[in-house]
């Protein structure tokens, strides 16, 4: 029986750090509207303590989502807690996420502290916590970096006192996919109160493998992916929802599924786009421009003979406007058929052999032959053929 991942999105607080994509609490709550209407579990709709602004936007949120857990950030301070918990109180499924550094780099450098100072903080911010709400996440910031063995130490105690979500960042994206994938396996194979916990997915992009990561982290064992739409995030980004979701809905030998609506996912992200200032890189996987178009020759012809030879994604699937073939002095005769078929025009093999030279001429001085080039080359042939 397949397993479900729980989608924890954090667009609207991670994703929001990213510098010029601050949203007022009205382009928030719109947002969070959508992101619960896509399906996601969990919405970490900000980091109240942090300005009366967020605080706000987290109230506005928890008071209009119905469906979906309400989540607010802390850091390992009363204070921060006591804040999320009153911006929280109108959900009806609330989250407090709080939880401190647990590598050396931050322990030493962070906090000038010991790891037994560390591990009695993380106990007492859950313990707080819990006098809120049963729902509590616990963070170990700068996971991908801290020993095993104590991270093992710090999850056992704060599940223990009531943690119900640990999550296991990697913070720096320092972690590379099989190093992450063992540090899940280890805390599944050496918390001997494991069970009573939900083990999350929060990478970070700085090497490009944020998305692997959380793949590894799922197949060892963990159940929770954090994440925002198009990867946005501090620094090189976060886990890009659209590609963790895509690839768990692919690869069906995961035995995984989300309960993510896919078809939301193209306008989704362009709405996110819009309102956050940040486009979206073409060749960025399954919601980019680029992410459905052919314009090699060789790849135009198989995808015009079998969309499966170049395509293992349905646009439609993803709510994308569809597969496009774009000429350019790459692209073969199949296509410019096919361009000129879509335009009306019906040309037979020797048409297109003797437009194909002239199209290479165009092609080779743009870097896209349009539907405007096409109609005067059909334009200009048809002339040339009627006169002879």
């Amino acid at each position: 029986m397949a397993e479900k991942i729980h989608i924890f999105d954090t667009t609207l607080r991670d994703g929001e750090q990213v510098p010029g994509c601050k949203l007022n609490t009205k382009e928030k709550l719109g947002l969070a509207l959508q992101l619960e209407e896509l399906g996601v579990d969990i919405i970490e709709a900000g980091f109240p303590v942090s300005s009366p602004g967020d605080f706000e936007s987290v109230t506005q949120i928890a008071k209009h989502i119905k469906n979906a857990t309400v989540c607010g950030l802390t850091r390992a301070v009363q204070k921060d807690i006591e804040v999320a918990a009153q911006a929280l109180k109108y959900a009806v499924r609330p989250r407090i996420h709080t939880g401190i550094g647990t590598s050396d780099f931050h322990i030493k450098a962070k906090f000038n502290s010991t790891q037994d100072e560390i591990l009695a903080r993380a106990i007492q911010c859950v313990k707080w916590a819990r006098n809120f709400t049963d729902d509590v996440e616990f963070y170990a910031e700068d996971a991908g970096r801290t020993d095993n063995e104590y991270l093992a130490r710090v999850v056992e105690a704060v599940i223990a006192v009531g943690a119900t979500v640990v999550n296991i960042p990697d913070t720096t994206g320092y972690c590379l996919p099989h190093q992450y994938g063992e540090k899940i396996a280890f805390l599944r194979n050496n918390v001997p109160n494991i069970d009573k916990a939900i083990l999350s997915c929060h990478c970070h992009n700085d090497l490009g493998l944020a998305t692997a990561n959380s793949i590894s982290g799922v197949m060892s064992g963990a159940r929770q992916i954090e994440c925002t739409i198009n990867g946005l995030g501090e620094r090189a980004g976060n886990t890009s929802l659209e590609e963790v979701v895509m690839i768990i809905a692919q690869h069906k030998q995961l035995n995984l599924y989300t309960n993510i609506n896919t078809q939301m996912l193209n306008p989704l992200s362009r709405e996110v786009s819009d309102i956050m200032r940040m486009p979206v890189q073409p060749n960025k996987a399954i919601v980019g421009s680029n992410a459905f178009s052919h314009s090699s020759g060789i790849h135009q012809d198989g995808f015009l003979k079998c969309a499966e030879t170049y395509e293992i994604i349905n646009p439609e699937l993803v709510g994308a406007e569809g597969s496009k073939i774009v000429l350019t002095a790459r692209s073969g005769r199949s296509a410019l058929a096919h361009r000129f078929q879509k335009l009306g025009y019906e040309f037979n093999r020797d048409d297109i052999d003797a437009l194909y030279e002239h199209f290479l001429s165009v092609a080779d001085g743009k870097k896209e032959v349009v539907e405007t080039d096409l109609q005067h080359l059909a334009i200009n042939y048809n002339k040339v053929r009627a006169i002879a």
